[in-house]
């Protein structure tokens, strides 16, 4: 029986950009680049990196996966501080992205999404769209795959060269530090909700969700925004 457990963390909070900082397409309402003003943790959000790291100390994890903005980075650095011999890597498929609506037939991803959300996507950074939720799927479908190496492709590629001289294993634990409406499109994919429910899963800066796959079961969600670690 194969079984594959992640936990799933949303990066530390970060440094908020002064004025000066901010740059002119960032002013511009879907133009925006989600990384180009990341300035990295704040002192709080490093402290909440360090509660969570002292948390997951001694957790078996076979590998980090973060996105590539400063604050994932930063924050995954801590952990794996904690962490000794555990590989991290930047993983693209856990970039902030927005799942993004973008075919209203029935059946795909975008046609029940209300009404009321239309100004806050209109908003979304041009960069952070994921039209029809695709590579978020794709993130999903590789890393709760029930096997140490993805399935064919790139994401299966990219698994491969980030799990370089591990073997095969029926029982794989990965942490993935990453975003907000990340989470919550795993989140739920997990409970099999509306496409559109992601958008009320809220996770605070270094909350922890589990979710597991295993064979001939559903998906479990283990639990959700945990933040007990933090003060």
């Amino acid at each position: 029986m194969a079984r594959t457990t992640l936990y799933l963390v949303r990066h530390g909070e970060q440094q908020a950009p002064g004025p000066a900082t901010l740059t002119t397409a960032s002013a511009v309402p879907g133009e925006a680049d989600p990384g180009e003003n990341d300035l990295g943790l704040s002192d709080r959000g490093r402290v909440q990196a360090q509660q969570l790291a002292r948390r997951l100390a001694g957790t078996r994890f076979d590998t980090i996966h973060h996105s590539s903005l400063p604050r994932a980075e930063q924050t995954a650095t801590i952990l794996a501080q904690h962490l000794p011999g555990v590989p991290m890597h930047t993983c693209d498929l856990v970039k902030d992205r927005t799942p993004f609506p973008a075919d209203p037939q029935p059946g795909r991803p975008g046609h029940d999404y209300p009404q009321r959300y239309q100004d806050f996507f209109e908003a979304v950074p041009l960069q952070e769209r994921d039209p029809g939720a695709v590579r978020l799927q794709q993130a999903v479908e590789h890393l709760s795959a029930l096997s140490a190496f993805g399935g064919p492709g790139q994401a299966g590629q990219e698994s491969q060269a980030s799990r370089a001289g591990q073997t095969d294993q029926a029982e794989r634990v990965d942490l993935v530090v990453t975003h907000n409406f990340v989470i919550g499109w795993f989140v739920r994919h997990v409970m099999q909700a509306p496409h559109w429910c992601w958008l009320g899963l809220n996770q605070a800066n270094c909350g922890l969700t589990v979710l597991q796959w295993e064979t001939g079961r559903p998906a479990t969600l283990i639990s959700f925004n945990d933040v007990g670690h933090l003060s």
